[in-house]
């Protein structure tokens, strides 16, 4: 049963600026408006990773309204090595940096803790030292490290900064690094409290979101939800997920977890993933999504499509007239929009594949313009369904549909 508009008020929030009111449910999938310094969000929403301050393919902001995209994330750590959070913050924050007017989550760097543990990564209470992977030097990063750079970047949102610890790491090692990352969030609260503050801060209304950690253990991550949901932050996020466990296994930690953290705040899964992976982790309760999917297959001329994915490189596209999905109103598929209200008409599958096997940037560019107005527009088309209360019969369809090509081949 969908939950009346006029009812959502029970379910609204305002803290530090930001507003978040459910506006239908169905079941555990939801569907929110929220309200941030930087502009407004309706969700479920994947956000587009320009890592560090783009989008790989030479996608450009202005590419980016095109395409609808809501927020754009982009990564603490990255940021930190390479130009710097420092010049950032002297060049007037990320968003003017790079020309951006709506929301930007920054990621903490925890997970690069995570993926660069062959550079001598050593983890402390303090934090963690470890060794860049542009230049060799040695970086030190904590809590407060985290909250400082983040400050310095001025995004909407704030990451906590945790461990993400091997999804299949035994209970031995999990169990002290959830414990740690929970004091690293008490860590973080203090921390973006202070930053928030200070007269020079480039955005005082920065929002923090904790991230629940645990492996597949339920019974660790459990607890874990149950004690981040009573520190008040503005958001909760399940990280430490599609690093090596199964869809099943990601699955179940889902159903046990996510009704342990407060519905009427944004409920974000970290780095996932296939559309198929977004539409089921919807009907378990998440609203917030990233991944590079989109844009790393589509450099590598991999498309998505309500049937499911393409291999553009393959020989039946050779001479291949159509668009990449046909009805499909993306800049590659549909053209670009005249004056007059008439599209300029698209690229056919046979060019773009033409443009890959060339090694063409334009080739690149298209497939993943394509991919993030798909993932975009799949987001949209959940957001219609779930207020308009037929959320279990169109899941079913779209879940057949996007098995198509791999029932064809």
């Amino acid at each position: 049963m969908g939950l009346p508009h006029e009812c959502a008020a029970a379910f609204f929030r305002k803290r530090n600026n930001m507003k978040y009111e459910i506006i239908a449910t169905q079941g555990r999938a939801k569907s929110a408006h929220v309200e941030t310094v930087h502009g407004s969000i309706e969700t479920p929403v994947f956000m587009n990773v320009g890592t560090v301050g783009a989008i790989k393919g030479a996608v450009s902001t202005d590419d980016l309204h095109v395409i609808g995209t809501q927020v754009e994330l982009s990564n603490t750590y990255h940021l930190h090595v390479r130009t710097g959070d420092e010049l950032i913050k002297k060049m007037g924050g990320l968003h003017k940096f790079m020309k951006w007017d709506r929301p930007i989550l920054t990621d903490s760097g925890g997970f690069q803790v995570f993926s660069l543990a062959g550079t001598g990564r050593k983890i402390k209470e303090e934090g963690v030292t470890f060794h860049s992977h542009i230049d060799g030097r040695v970086i030190f990063m904590g809590p407060e490290e985290s909250m400082q750079i983040q400050s310095n970047l001025g995004s909407t949102i704030a990451m906590a900064f945790d461990e993400c610890p091997p999804a299949l790491a035994d209970r031995s090692y999990i169990l002290p690094s959830v414990e740690r990352t929970t004091r690293w969030l008490e860590r973080c609260k203090t921390e973006m409290a202070r930053l928030n503050s200070l007269p020079d801060t480039v955005n005082p209304h920065q929002l923090l979101f904790g991230i629940n950690q645990g492996g597949i253990l339920e019974d660790i991550r459990i607890q874990h939800a149950d004690t981040i949901s009573q520190m008040n932050l503005d958001g909760y996020a399940v990280g430490g997920l599609a690093v090596g466990e199964t869809h099943e296994q990601m699955y179940h930690i889902l159903d046990v977890v996510v009704p342990h953290l407060p519905k009427e705040k944004p409920t974000y899964l970290m780095g996932v993933g296939t559309p198929a992976n977004i539409i089921e982790s919807v009907d378990r309760g998440i609203d917030f999504f990233d991944c590079v999917y989109p844009t790393r297959n589509g450099r590598h001329g991999h498309v998505y499509t309500h049937k499911g994915k393409m291999n553009l490189f393959n020989l039946k596209y050779e001479m291949d007239d159509r668009p990449i999905e046909e009805g499909c109103q993306c800049p590659v598929c549909a053209g670009m929009m005249r004056p007059d209200g008439t599209r300029s008409g698209g690229y056919s599958r046979a060019y773009i594949r033409h443009l890959l096997k060339a090694k063409e940037m334009l080739g690149m560019r298209l497939c993943v313009l394509h991919n993030l107005y798909f993932y975009n527009h799949l987001t949209e088309e959940i957001r219609t369904v779930i207020r308009g209360g037929n959320w279990d019969d169109w899941k079913q369809e779209a879940l057949d549909k996007l098995q198509t090509y791999d029932r064809e081949e």
